[in-house]
């Protein structure tokens, strides 16, 4: 009787069970060149991400042909930065789509289980110190700790009835907020809240507004748009400057805050799967948020390892503009008299 070939495994097919790994690509066989415009970046980057993730990426499986760390890596490199269908990827580097799948899986909860080992505010008063200091220097913003945004990232509809993921566009996408330094690193990234929640209630109801009013940095505050309100550690715009004193704030405020938006373009333009040239995540809400948070993480080891892509030539999508939002007033007298304090002491 005739096996249909469609229940056999194809990676059975071609190296049957004698091997326990598939070691299909060879690093050492190709140029860096190769590397870094087929996966993104260069051969160290990609054995660090191995010993960095390999004992993660070796756990025992039921699978008695386990894919190598390395070739786990590479799939979801490619994935992350392509944004090529699975199934396309999976066939440069000779695995199923059913395999590509499960490496760019199991490569994003390893980077995700890492999060807050490379995402995170600095502690140490001389870290926090130099972090003010970076930020002064680009505009004249004293005391800034950080500056913090929200941006939106497409994802297939979860189900014709869930409208939470909907924005103001009509798209169904994750709002994500985050905060960087004056380099563009990310010091915090929330990835899963749904799209159709507007900025200033996704900071509302965010961990950093927890963080920020409960332990962190009494003396100092991160710098927020419009969308946000004026908070004792969140510094935002004058909607309406009136004397040079508030005119030079929110000149100095919108140059250092601008840090975010170029960090933005940055991360969508070296993880092309988020920038919506190839289309939606095609994941769910929670899977999509995964992705993002994993993108992020390698973004920030990227800069560690001095791959600044901001030197680089942006390509591909460009991102939608932001959604437009209302001027937010601010009814905290406190954060008030802060702004107005900082106008005095440093722009008056």
């Amino acid at each position: 009787m005739a096996v249909p070939i469609a229940v056999l495994d194809c990676d059975l097919l071609l190296y049957g069970r004698g091997h326990r790994t598939l070691d299909r690509f060879k690093l050492e066989d190709v140029t860096d060149e190769y590397l870094v415009s087929t996966y993104g970046f260069p051969r160290q980057f990609i054995y660090y991400l191995v010993d960095l993730l390999g004992a993660t990426l070796s756990r025992p499986t039921q699978r008695s042909r386990a894919i190598s760390p390395e070739t786990q890596i590479l799939a979801a490199l490619g994935f992350y930065t392509s944004g090529s269908f699975q199934t396309r990827m999976g066939d440069a580097i000779g695995i199923s789509q059913a395999s590509m799948s499960r490496c760019v899986a199991n490569v994003t909860e390893a980077l995700v289980e890492r999060a807050s080992q490379f995402i995170h505010f600095p502690e140490d008063e001389a870290t926090v110190q130099t972090l003010k200091d970076d930020f002064y220097g680009l505009a004249g913003m004293p005391g800034v700790l950080g500056v913090v945004d929200c941006t939106h990232v497409a994802i297939k509809a979860p189900n014709a009835e869930d409208l939470s993921y909907v924005n103001r566009k009509g798209l169904h996408s994750l709002n994500c907020l985050m905060v960087c330094d004056s380099r563009g690193v990310l010091l915090s990234a929330e990835t899963h809240w749904p799209g159709s929640l507007p900025d200033c209630t996704v900071l509302e109801q965010a961990a950093l507004t927890s963080q920020f009013e409960t332990e962190l940095h009494k003396d100092g505050w991160l710098l927020g748009d419009s969308s946000f309100l004026l908070r004792t550690w969140l510094m935002t715009p004058l909607h309406i400057p009136e004397t040079p004193a508030e005119y030079r704030y929110n000149m100095a405020h919108s140059a250092t805050h601008n840090v975010i938006e170029r960090t933005f373009r940055t991360i969508r333009a070296r993880f092309r799967c988020l920038d919506g040239s190839k289309g939606t995540l095609q994941y769910s809400p929670e899977k999509s948020s995964h992705i993002i948070l994993a993108c992020c993480v390698l973004h920030n080891i990227s800069l560690q390892h001095g791959l600044d892509v901001w030197s680089s030539p942006a390509t591909g999508h460009v991102e939608q503009p932001e959604e437009e939002y209302e001027q937010m007033e601010s009814v905290d007298s406190e954060a008030c008299r802060v702004r107005q304090e900082l106008l005095l002491t440093h722009f008056s």
